[in-house]
């Protein structure tokens, strides 16, 4: 589905990933492991046409996007869920929710992508009528991947989606998407939580310093001397 092939990218004149190349299966659900710094951000950022392309291409579904407009990449089927969440919290949840089904085919289909939203994430329904800002932070989290899930997304992009959540609630937002993606959506989630990526996703890359350093199955790495030691604390 997303083949990413000798990438250099970056802001400005300075390049934050060097060489960079993954493959991400359609119907996959993968992780990008790395410290702050490393380049996982830059990475979803380019994918989704919001950081410069110096060199190398990435393709989806077989098509060229590195040179695409982020709106044309959108459309596409690729949704990008940022660091942060980005909501609009003056409005309601119910009224961000409705701005994630911008797209046309998205709004032909609201009601059926409301009422999945729902299902996946209960709350969401009962706090419809709240002011986004109000919620919790994994509330927030939560509202953020619903609204992405309402522009029916091929390949769902996430970065540090349990920054700053509490363990249960981490447990609790990755069980869902593991459902997302049995359900058919292809996810590339980037993260510093490598136990919880290691856990739940299939295939894992390591970003350190602008370069891909480890590469393998879930199963793999978490079975790494190198791996164990640096990003599960085990001696």
């Amino acid at each position: 589905m997303l083949e990413i092939r000798h990438l250099a990218a970056g802001y400005g004149r300075v390049d934050v990933l060097r060489d960079v190349s993954i493959t991400v299966a359609d119907h996959a659900f993968v992780g990008l492991l790395g410290p702050n710094g490393a380049g996982k951000t830059t990475l979803l950022r380019s994918i989704s046409g919001l950081a410069r392309v110096s060199a190398g291409e990435i393709v989806f579904g077989g098509r060229a996007i590195h040179r695409r407009p982020a709106e044309a990449i959108v459309a596409q089927g690729i949704i990008h869920v940022p660091q942060g969440r980005m909501l609009f919290p003056d409005l309601t949840v119910g009224e961000n929710l409705q701005l994630g089904a911008y797209l046309k085919t998205a709004r032909l289909q609201y009601r059926k992508a409301l009422d999945r939203v729902e299902m996946l994430f209960p709350i969401l329904r009962e706090r419809r009528s709240q002011s986004a800002g109000v919620l919790s932070g994994g509330e927030q989290q939560m509202l953020a991947i619903g609204r992405a899930l309402m522009a029916q997304p091929r390949l769902l992009l996430l970065d540090e989606p349990s920054l700053g959540l509490a363990p249960l609630v981490v447990a609790e937002i990755f069980a869902v998407l593991s459902q997302i993606n049995r359900d058919g959506t292809t996810i590339l989630v980037a993260e510093q939580n490598a136990r919880i990526v290691l856990q739940q996703a299939q295939h894992v890359f390591v970003l350190e310093n602008g370069r891909i350093a480890h590469s393998g199955s879930s199963g793999q790495l978490a079975n790494s001397d190198e791996i164990r030691r640096s990003y599960l604390g085990v001696a």
